[in-house]
């Protein structure tokens, strides 16, 4: 394994992360460090968010502890295969961290490489991998499913992780949906940043807000069925066999015969509802990923 640059989180709103908020969302705690990771290649390794770090020159002093961490060193000796990216928490632009808080290391990701070059492990998986060894991950805030942007916003004020009592919340959130993949195939998490978001919107205070029962979903969840999916999938199987580059074959496939099909079933059971058929089709993508997960 070698050093592989830690991939930039786009803001939330953005072309890049665009529906990133449908499906099941994992909200964590964005903390105000030194981007870092460790890796495994004939010794440990360590880096910061654009280079490879030495004795040296070893980003605040994170790689010269790594080295000598008992806890890490254990982890990668039955781990050598994965690796961690972190915040090394040492003094940046928020002060207001418990005491007891800094100079550690806080897991945040763990990938693991593959034909593709890498992926990213789920939240239950790693956690339970990494926190065995001793080593701190961040927890999430929150499971939300098809938040909305203002429950977004109000879980900036959630965000206390580390905080000192009584000091505010943190630096923002990080919104990861692991069936995610944004319209360029790219695996990437959105951000929401306290500061800018106040900056922007200095006089409005987030409310509380009940979570959205979206009738898209309800339609998904009803209509989009496995039968369906799996006579689709045959169909293209026996035109010429399948791979990988018929999967946006399949997608739009499944998603015409729901809505060509199926409107005139759901307009009657839901009483002519207002559909957004651009969020229907990220949540018919996102059904297809759950029915059939080995395709993908």
């Amino acid at each position: 394994m070698q050093f592989e640059k830690y991939q930039h989180i786009e803001r939330f709103g953005t072309t890049e992360v665009e529906g990133i908020d449908i499906g099941t969302c994992y909200i964590f705690p964005k903390i105000d460090g030194t981007n870092s990771q460790l890796w495994w290649n004939d010794g440990l390794k360590a880096g910061s968010r654009n280079r490879e770090l030495t004795l040296d020159n070893d980003n605040a002093g994170f790689y010269n502890w790594a080295i000598t961490d008992e806890k890490i060193l254990k982890f990668f000796e039955a781990n050598p295969n994965v690796r961690l990216y972190g915040e090394w928490l040492v003094p940046h632009s928020l002060k207001t961290y418990a005491d007891n808080a800094w100079r550690k290391f806080y897991v945040f990701d763990v990938t693991v490489e593959d034909d593709d070059g890498f992926s990213h492990i789920p939240y239950e998986d790693y956690s339970t991998m990494v926190s065995e060894f001793g080593i701190e991950v961040i927890p999430p805030i929150c499971v939300i499913k098809n938040p909305s942007y203002e429950r977004l916003v109000e879980l900036l004020e959630k965000n206390v992780y580390l905080i000192k009592d009584g000091e505010g919340s943190g630096e923002g959130i990080v919104i990861k949906n692991y069936a995610y993949k944004n319209k360029y195939g790219r695996q990437t998490w959105a951000k929401i940043v306290t500061n800018e978001f106040k900056a922007k919107h200095w006089g409005n205070q987030p409310t509380e807000v009940k979570e959205r029962k979206l009738v898209e979903q309800d339609i998904v969840d009803k209509y989009l069925t496995l039968s369906l999916v799996e006579k689709e999938y045959a169909k293209i199987e026996n035109d010429g066999g399948w791979s990988s580059k018929m999967i946006p074959r399949l997608l739009n496939t499944v998603y015409y015969c729901l809505v060509s099909e199926e409107s005139w079933n759901f307009v009657k059971e839901f009483k002519n509802p207002t559909i957004d058929y651009k969020r229907l089709m990220f949540m018919c993508n996102a059904r297809i990923k759950e029915l059939k997960p080995e395709l993908f």
